[in-house]
């Protein structure tokens, strides 16, 4: 088979595995399901050792549907989401379970931080505002709520690393993993000091883990990981990036007018910064690139997720559509046929949280409106979603100024979907080749820590491509831009009345409720 790399994503529901080689062209990939538990309302939890046996049924199962000799597997690198908290003791072992960057527990705590002006006060040391599910956050909701659990933590560890400590032992991170906590003074490279005074939060600095390139070997396969893995002990072990960089990587964005926007479970729209991180106007989390420069990252649940629900919910499970296809092939058909027509539909994708507390919805339907205009909404109200996030994202003196956007997520699989983007965002899309982008990304660090590319930009000429582009349609475009204030302003309606008549939360439901 000749030299290959492996690439890991952890995300929010699957861990995969999926083996390259050299130029890029997937061989195998392989997915284990990670099984997420929501303790309390608003909590967010994850087993980190059955992360860890999920990782590892994985990378064996790719080696083993490949037909890959282990010898010829050049390195190994992770890619995780960002934030979220793994806490572990000195044996390396989880003191509790591990905290899934959706988790809404710190509400209450952030909204102490916003009414004492901490939030504002940190903002520019971090470069970036606050979360509910960022590490940050979480550390000092541990702190106040599980003191115990801060009396057994020897190290702080995020998602990626976690697993990379169970491949080879080492638990230090790189600069993106750290930039999204919320721990880093971005622009420095170092860990803000200040800002964990300023918080009170002093006590978790010694446990920060140490620093290093995302494409730097970390350690080697140990002989406990070969024998749950496959793999060769002692191949190495590259430290990896956070997957919105992973994805960004592999979507070839190199350059200040290119920017990233995933559409899957999560809206995201990345720009990239070359003198300094963005501050006119703060960022929802960014980091330093691996390629130089800085990611700048806004971002939302309001993405393809919805969609999934849309059709697992009111379409497949009710038995509404007999095809011989998938329900997407005829959802997407649908939409097909009446793309740039006007229909008074309007979806709101806020079925996983929505700005200002705003609600879900499919609203502006009568009796005359088809299944292929409500689909039509539903593709609609997504871009829609975006849009917002993205023009957050291009907000400021200092925001970039994009020329094309690199799109990847389960909406870029559709033609007319990235179409639609395309018209709305009034940029052209470029979707990438390939499907596992995550693994892509962090694997092209595992090809340069190897030795394979002398740098991670020509591991990117050398393993990414563009499988297809889609132009702005002005005329289709300027039927749905019309609508949009009038979504905006809806939206910000349902959110306005959800607030007025929601009654009163007890101060322990304040402390952990979310939209």
């Amino acid at each position: 088979m000749g030299d290959c790399v492996i690439g890991i994503d952890a995300g929010g529901t699957m861990t995969k595995a999926a083996l390259f080689d050299l130029a890029g062209r997937e061989l195998a990939c392989a997915r284990s399901r990670n099984v997420t538990t929501f303790p309390q309302l608003g909590w967010t939890e994850r087993d980190p050792d059955a992360m860890w046996r999920a990782a590892a049924q994985a990378i064996a199962q790719v080696l083993a549907e490949s037909g890959a000799d282990p010898a010829d597997v050049l390195a190994i690198s992770v890619s995780g989401y960002g934030s979220g908290l793994y806490l572990l003791d000195r044996a390396g072992n989880p003191v509790r379970p591990g905290i899934v960057s959706t988790d809404g527990r710190t509400m209450g705590l952030l909204a102490e931080w916003e009414g004492d002006g901490h939030a504002a006060e940190i903002a520019p040391l971090i470069q970036q505002s606050v979360w509910p599910g960022m590490s940050l956050a979480l550390l000092g909701w541990v702190q106040r709520h599980e003191p115990e659990v801060l009396e057994r933590t020897h190290r702080v560890a995020f998602c990626k690393d976690f697993l990379r400590g169970r491949l080879c032992g080492d638990l230090s991170t790189d600069f993106t993993d750290a930039g999204s906590s919320g721990l880093l003074d971005v622009s420095a490279g170092r860990y803000s000091e200040e800002t964990l005074r300023i918080l009170g939060m002093q006590a978790w600095l010694p446990m920060l883990p140490e620093l290093g390139r995302s494409d730097e070997i970390a350690g080697h396969v140990t002989a406990e990981a070969a024998a749950l893995t496959g793999l060769r002990q002692g191949t190495p072990v590259v430290r990896g990036t956070v997957d919105m960089s992973a994805s960004a990587m592999a979507s070839m964005v190199t350059r200040p007018e290119q920017m990233s926007v995933v559409a899957g479970t999560f809206s995201i729209a990345s720009t990239l910064h070359q003198d300094r991180p963005k501050t006119d106007a703060m960022p929802m989390l960014q980091f330093a690139y691996p390629l130089g420069g800085w990611l700048s990252v806004q971002g939302s649940a309001t993405s393809a997720s919805n969609l999934e629900w849309v059709v697992k919910t009111l379409l497949q499970h009710g038995g509404a559509l007999e095809t011989g296809g998938t329900i997407y092939d005829t959802v997407n058909a649908a939409v097909q046929s009446v793309m740039g027509q006007h229909t008074n539909a309007m979806f709101f994708p806020y079925l996983f949280g929505g700005p200002e507390g705003a609600p879900a919805g499919l609203v502006g339907m009568t009796a005359r409106t088809s299944f292929e205009k409500a689909m039509l909404a539903v593709f609609e109200g997504i871009v829609f979603a975006h849009k917002a996030d993205i023009d957050k994202a291009l907000t400021g003196p200092d925001a970039a100024t994009p020329q094309v956007i690199r799109m990847t997520g389960g909406a870029s699989n559709s033609a007319c979907w990235s179409e639609m983007f395309a018209d709305i965002l009034g940029l052209p899309v470029e979707v990438p080749a390939g499907s596992e982008f995550g693994a892509l990304g962090t694997a092209m660090c595992a090809a340069t820590g190897a030795g394979a590319y002398a740098s991670l930009d020509a591991a990117i000429q050398g393993m990414a491509g563009i499988a297809r582009r889609h132009e702005v349609n002005a005329d289709r475009g300027a039927v749905h831009l019309a609508k949009y204030p009038r979504y905006c302003a809806l939206r910000d309606a349902m959110a306005g009345a959800m607030l007025a008549t929601q009654p009163a939360a007890a101060p322990a439901q304040r402390e952990t409720a979310h939209a």
